[in-house]
């Protein structure tokens, strides 16, 4: 037995042929090369199913668009112009209101009242960036003198509204969206708690900055004056662009006695004498005790609070309270006391029925809006004395420029942890806020103070075009920073 285990002992195993080894190693390369080559596949598989999810809300909004420029292209006519503003006066009585109530109603409580505070202050500061843009795109550009504020101004005020609803529903209406269950409700409550903001900008500072500059006041008057007079054989509304009212329907019947004059400049220049006999006399209450040189400093604060009053009562801040504007006062009072809210929305709720109804006629929104921007474009750009050096410089720094600039501030909240930690939605309409084009409620102001109506037009058509692009690009950058925090 001794001498058997001893022989096995002995028994060497023998050594593998030197050719399979080769062979064996020559097949493992074989595999690892073919299980990387398998790994970047699907890593580029998974890059282009990223890429078409991104892009592919936007191509939805641009076929509705593009369904829209057919009905109302000159050439096809199937629906007229007076029909678009029907809808449109649809959209922002009704429509949009209910989109706004519903939404925002359901998502906003008394905590998050106070953790989305820097969702209009966010507002603010890409108005202010803006503005700082506009400045230097008249520095490098040099528009002509009398279109030196409507730079800075297309430069700095961005569409906060209806664009951004659509985008953010065509976003939420992806299966593969990375904002989860809850993406629509907190996407438009998030835009609607940022709207009341940029509507008290446009009725207060917008609309005295979009106000004819004063040494051109004479030239825009008789303009102004020819164009009645030539308009007053034409249908009522009718002639007027679909731009104008878009956003604002029903401005023919906002227009007051000096909505078309340069009022805030007549007031506070102290030698504008020569224009006073074009306008109100707004001032004769002020130079009144001018020919008594003693009393000239203790009246002199008095003076300017009245020239302030003056511009004030001037002001159409009755405009602030809209149907949107009313709709997001209610979702917020309703939102914030939790028996009006379980007795408003929820399926069980006593108002349910209401509700629902709501929200079926909410639905509508979002289409109805891309079928108004492309009956908008099938008008065209009009003719314009802007310049394309400055046209081309207004829309490079609102589309591309600014929402660099944007994503430096958004990142920086972040940092200072301001931001609302994991929410994607919530960062996502905050950056979307630096990144639209100039807002089409523009047009309306524009034509409502008689003052660069021609350019605001053929602005905003050219940069809706542009913004294909640039949302694209910056949409997919987006949803880049979400995967990697």
């Amino acid at each position: 037995m001794l001498s058997n285990m001893s022989r096995c002992e002995r028994i060497e195993v023998p050594s593998p042929d030197p050719l399979k080894r080769e062979a064996l190693a020559i097949e493992k390369k074989k595999m690892l090369r073919l299980l990387s080559e398998v790994a970047m596949v699907g890593n580029t598989k998974s890059t282009e199913q990223g890429l078409i999810s991104t892009v592919l809300p936007l191509l939805k909004l641009l076929s509705l668009a593009i369904f829209g420029l057919i009905l109302g292209h000159k050439k096809t006519q199937i629906v007229p112009k007076e029909t678009f503003k029907l809808l449109s006066k649809l959209v922002f009585a009704l429509f949009l209101p209910c989109l706004i109530f519903i939404h925002l109603g359901q998502s906003i409580t008394l905590d998050n009242f106070m953790h989305w505070w820097f969702i209009p202050v966010n507002v603010l500061l890409s108005t202010l960036v803006g503005f700082v843009l506009g400045v230097l795109v008249v520095i490098i550009c040099r528009p002509p003198q009398e279109f030196t504020r409507f730079t800075i101004i297309m430069t700095a005020f961005g569409n906060t509204g209806n664009l951004h609803l659509a985008i953010v529903g065509s976003i939420c209406h992806s299966i593969d969206q990375p904002f989860g269950p809850d993406c629509k409700r907190n996407g438009v409550a998030y835009v609607s708690f940022a709207q009341w903001v940029a509507v008290i900008l446009v009725y207060t500072l917008v609309y005295h900055m979009m106000e004819p500059p004063m040494e051109y006041y004479e030239v825009v008057d008789e303009r102004e004056k020819v164009e009645e007079e030539c308009g007053q054989q034409e249908d009522n509304g009718v002639s007027r662009p679909l731009l104008v009212e878009a956003e604002w329907p029903g401005i023919e019947d906002k227009e007051t006695e000096n909505s078309k004059t340069a009022l805030v400049a007549r007031i506070f220049n102290s030698v504008s004498n020569l224009s006073l006999a074009n306008g109100p006399d707004v001032e004769n209450d002020i130079h009144d005790t001018a020919d008594d040189p003693e009393p000239i400093r203790c009246l002199a604060a008095p003076k300017v609070v009245k020239k302030m009053r003056t511009v004030a009562e001037q002001t159409p801040v009755q405009h602030i309270l809209q149907p949107p504007t009313i709709a997001s006062l209610f979702a917020i009072l309703i939102g914030m006391v939790p028996h009006l809210k379980a007795f408003t929305f929820g399926y069980d709720a006593p108002l349910s029925f209401i509700t629902d109804s709501l929200e079926i006629l909410a639905g509508a929104m979002v289409p109805s809006v891309m079928l108004i921007l492309g009956g908008m474009l099938a008008e065209g750009p009009n003719e314009s004395k802007l310049g394309l050096r400055t046209m081309i410089g207004i829309s490079v720094a609102r589309l591309f420029v600014l929402p660099l600039l944007g994503i430096g501030v958004i990142t920086l909240a972040n940092k200072m942890n301001i931001l609302v930690e994991g929410d994607h939605m919530y960062t996502f309409v905050l950056l979307l806020q630096y990144t639209t084009p100039s807002a089409i409620l523009l047009g309306a102001i524009a034509s409502l103070r008689g003052y660069a109506v021609s350019e605001a037009s053929a602005l905003i058509f050219w940069q809706h075009l542009l913004a294909l692009i640039s949302l694209s690009l910056y949409i997919v950058v987006y949803f880049k920073m979400f995967s990697f925090s």
